[in-house]
């Protein structure tokens, strides 16, 4: 059942040639549970999109291949519809799913890269949506006891990309599909967030759709994004750091046109991109491993970049802002 010495290249949206000593890619919950009988100390690999690989996986490596869309009736009421997508399922295509079938509430998240299975334990979120909010509960295989757990929105304790999984959760479970709870009309649209009003006023759009939405989110994503089958990346490499009031009057006095977000609590999110591309790294080079020409929030592998390259740099990014404007920068992938 298992491959011995496999390259997961071709698994990871960095496109790091990292060894697995073990692999094998399941199909099935039942077959899944079999594996886990056998293997408790277990790597899991969805669609490879936000984790950076910088040693050999010595643990057997699980790749998540289980898919189907299922809506459930039985719970739909009034305007919302309720539905279950297997782990192995890919993002975007669920998302272009819900859009031809006027299912509201994922557009703002269009061209997001990796699985279903992942999307919980980060919490994705773009243009003003995260999952939370469209969130219903999910089903998780318990590794130490093989039996699945239903978790509601509240136990997941989702944050700004956090939850349960990132953290007492992360290494004890194996989210196996995930049910959202979406609009069938009257969809309720966020607009307001980035360049998304913008692009739909360039193309003259008055009343825009959620698909209209979408494809104002997917042009603006890849204007500034690069296509990880182009290019070795996984997106959004920091997250946008949050800091005092205080601590942003004071840099408003150096940088006045420093861009920002008004939180709750006398809190502002500072965009990461800005940050680092005033410390001069947007469009660096370092060898194969590099900071994206359009987007400095990006790190990207030109080719043959190890792991260990992209996360000397990440830290070289990190020190920088630092000493620069006194904020830590955290990084959003996870480091293997």
């Amino acid at each position: 059942m298992f491959q011995k010495n496999i390259s997961l290249k071709d698994y990871n949206t960095f496109g790091i040639d990292i060894n697995a000593k073990s692999f094998v890619s399941v199909s099935s919950l039942k077959q899944l549970k079999t594996i886990i009988t056998e293997n408790k100390n277990v790597f899991i690999l969805s669609g490879g999109s936000n984790i950076l690989l910088t040693k050999t996986i010595t643990e057997p490596v699980i790749q998540l291949n289980t898919k189907g869309i299922e809506i459930l009736d039985n719970k739909s009421e009034n305007n919302t519809v309720f539905i279950k997508v297997q782990a192995g399922e890919n993002w975007h295509d669920f998302v272009v799913w819900c859009i031809e079938n006027d299912f509201g509430g994922l557009e703002n998240l269009s061209l997001i890269p990796g699985n279903i299975g992942t999307s919980p334990i980060q919490n994705i979120g773009a243009y003003g949506r995260e999952l939370k909010d469209v969130f219903f509960e999910l089903e998780a295989l318990k590794i130490s006891t093989n039996e699945i757990i239903t978790f509601n929105k509240e136990v997941c304790k989702f944050g700004y990309r956090n939850s349960f999984f990132k953290n007492e959760g992360k290494g004890k479970y194996i989210i196996v599909n995930v049910t959202f709870k979406l609009t069938k009309d009257h969809h309720k649209l966020n607009i307001d967030y980035g360049a998304i009003q913008t692009e739909l006023e360039n193309n003259k759009i008055d009343n825009p759709s959620i698909k209209d939405v979408s494809n104002a989110v997917i042009a603006i994503r890849q204007s500034k994004l690069p296509d990880p089958k182009e290019i070795g990346n996984s997106g959004s490499f920091f997250k946008n750091p949050v800091i005092s009031k205080a601590h942003f009057e004071n840099l408003k006095v150096t940088y006045p046109k420093i861009p920002f977000y008004l939180l709750p609590d006398d809190l502002v999110k500072i965009p990461a991109g800005w940050l680092i591309e005033q410390c001069g790294f947007k469009g660096k080079r370092y060898g194969d491993a590099g900071v994206h020409k359009n987007q400095a929030l990006v790190l990207v592998n030109y080719g043959n970049a190890t792991g260990e390259e992209i996360l000397d740099l990440a830290k070289k990014i990190q020190k920088t802002v630092l000493t620069k404007f006194n904020i830590p920068v955290e990084m959003e992938v996870n480091i293997i």
